[in-house]
């Protein structure tokens, strides 16, 4: 065939080829007439390529030798490839793309040259790349040609094809080719605004925008308050990600210096079955992907996937086989805290440097949110345990008394405390709290509180108690000084002794309310205590109320303190009435007074007796 001949056959193909893509426009309903005759135009375009390369082999040489011929051999084939009206891609015996002319870019919507080294199973549906690869081998091995149906997915575009397979030799190259002839038989475009973000200035720009955005949302998210007080960091973040940035997202942390998978988010309308159960179980220590980025500590971005096993394997094969996956992104969590890896599918635009930069800063963020989560969470169970140290779960039964209390903490970790506890003559309670804020006082507080216990059990007399727990706060010099009352009980008769605490409060039956002397020293000042000591009867049907400074320090919107003159008139109204309605009717009262706020910590004891 002379290259006159050739070029006349394929200007007729092509004009073939177009009527035929007409007609399925015209006829959408009716294919098969269309498809029979586009299959026949396919085995014409095969035959002309055989052709072609025949009449290559055969045209003479110059006696200049084989370089120069080879070379125009070349020049001469890459003409008739580029001028080839149907797509047509050439492979070498790896399934690599060595060649690709220009209907095969337009149809696949990529760049020119930017498939060349890319593995063509990469755009093979998942379903059919093994047995693209048997009639690629097939092929190679037999010389005989191949036809069979499949999909191709690039860019967000998905075509069902009729592919051609047939060997070739090419000029220059050692070993042998295959030519693959792509006749779409159905096409999907991508949706508006889904191509390359660098096929224009605008579409940059809005990508960009769209990143942008992307780390605004996330930011706002690990900044709420209820991601700090709930571990909710990592299921949010994944969330969002897998609403707007990939069909699967899953999240490795390290704990005990190994990598355990956490979250797995898959597709929407993906069903919660096996697939997603073996992602969940996979190990990511078997990930060579999550490892990689875990030893180097940077991300890593798998535009197209070349390699299916670098996320590990499940029962069915390969985990990214089994998901679908045509593009991957893994990213460090924070500092050596995890992976996070993105997954699309085969059939969507594939992920880009510039999501790998993002994403890198998407997982510096969320690094940083989980370990503040944790040292929040950390702290706040101290807290709690503090708390827990310096006020009792439940007040135990005193005979000859009923007795209720209430406790509000504060802003802050706090250092008031109570407590109702056996003592060597029957009971004892005491209240009180180290002068200052936070965990140092919280813990200076529950000292006292314990050291009150202790020595409850060998010392029959409050005041030797209070003083001996003040020579142990000196010693071990803390530096704050707590004020306490406590309270030994022995029949109708109790026993006081301040450390520099407000008074208590006698309510009697008739209504009348009478303080106790209180005062005193601070605990922790002096080796020596200065306390007050004090003996009340309190009758059947009287109330014993002791408080926090935190309750009469309370103020109103005009700065005015709740002060004791108050205490005693919402506590004379409460005569007759149980312990419990006593400290509900002063903590209501109180917290009208003031608006519901609570600055520092309140605590209300009373011992009713019955």
């Amino acid at each position: 065939m002379t290259m006159p001949d050739l070029e006349q056959a394929l200007d007729a193909l092509a004009g073939r080829v177009s009527s035929l893509r007409e007609a399925r426009t015209a006829y959408p309903a009716d294919l098969a007439p269309t498809l029979d005759a586009a299959l026949a135009e396919l085995d014409t375009a095969a035959e002309l390529l055989a052709e072609a390369r025949e009449a290559l082999q055969k045209a003479p040489k110059r006696a200049g030798g084989k370089k120069d011929g080879a070379q125009r051999e070349l020049k001469l084939l890459r003409q008739v490839f580029r001028a080839f009206p149907v797509p047509v891609i050439v492979l070498d015996s790896g399934g690599v793309v060595r060649r690709i002319n220009p209907e095969t870019s337009q149809m696949l919507g990529s760049p020119d040259g930017y498939l060349v080294g890319r593995s063509f199973p990469l755009l093979v549906d998942v379903s059919r790349r093994a047995a693209f690869r048997s009639h690629l081998t097939a092929v190679l091995q037999t010389g005989q040609p191949a036809a069979f149906e499949t999909r191709l997915a690039h860019q967000g575009r998905t075509h069902t094809v009729q592919l051609a397979l047939t060997r070739m030799t090419m000029p220059g190259e050692p070993q042998q080719m295959v030519a693959a002839v792509a006749l779409p038989t159905e096409v999907q475009l991508p949706e508006p605004g889904a191509g390359r973000p660098e096929q224009s200035d605008g579409a940059l720009l809005l990508a960009a925008a769209k990143r942008q955005d992307l780390l605004v949302k996330m930011a706002n998210l690990l900044l709420e308050e209820e991601t700090l007080l709930r571990p909710v960091a990592l299921p949010r973040a994944t969330r969002l990600l897998a609403a707007e940035w990939a069909d699967w997202v899953i999240a490795d942390m390290v704990r005990g210096g190994v990598p355990r998978r956490s979250v797995v988010v898959a597709p929407k309308n993906h069903p919660l079955g096996d697939l997603v159960r073996q992602v969940e179980s996979a190990d990511p220590a078997g990930s060579q992907a999550v490892m990689e980025v875990l030893e180097r500590g940077s991300g890593v971005v798998q535009e197209m996937l070349d390699d299916d096993s670098l996320l590990g394997f499940c029962a069915d094969g390969p985990l990214l086989t089994a998901m679908g996956a045509g593009s991957m992104l893994c990213v460090p969590i924070g500092s050596g805290d995890g992976v996070l890896t993105l997954v699309r599918a085969h059939d969507r635009r594939p992920f880009t440097l510039a999501d790998l930069a993002v994403m890198q800063e998407v997982g510096l963020q969320l690094g940083l949110a989980v370990r503040a989560q944790t040292s929040f969470q950390n702290r706040s169970r101290a807290a709690d345990a503090l708390s827990a140290s310096v006020a009792p779960r439940t007040l135990p039964n005193v005979p000859g008394y009923e007795a209720a209390a209430v406790y509000h903490p504060g802003a802050s970790v706090g250092a008031e405390f109570y407590d109702v506890f056996p003592v060597s003559c029957g009971w004892g309670f005491a209240l009180g709290g180290a002068v200052g804020k936070g965990e140092e006082a919280a813990s200076v507080s529950a000292m006292v509180r314990g050291g009150l216990r202790v020595l409850g059990v060998w010392e029959s007399d409050p005041d030797l108690v209070i003083r001996k727990v003040n020579e142990a706060l000196v010693a071990q010099g803390a530096g704050m000084f707590v004020m306490a009352v406590a309270g030994f009980v022995k029949g109708r008769e109790i026993r006081l002794s301040s450390a520099g605490h407000h008074p208590a409060a006698l309510l009697q039956a008739d209504g009348g309310v009478r303080f106790a002397a209180g005062g005193g020293v601070p605990l922790g000042l002096a080796p020596e205590a200065e306390t007050s000591v004090e003996g009340l009867t309190v009758a059947v049907g009287e109330t014993l109320v002791l408080y926090s400074d935190g309750l009469i320090s309370s103020r109103n919107e005009l700065g005015e303190p709740y002060g004791e003159e108050r205490l005693a008139d919402v506590l004379g109204r409460c005569a007759g009435q149980s312990p419990s309605t006593v400290v509900k009717a002063l903590e209501a009262d109180r917290n009208a007074f003031s608006g519901g706020q609570v600055w520092d910590e309140i605590v209300i004891l009373a011992l009713r007796g019955v």
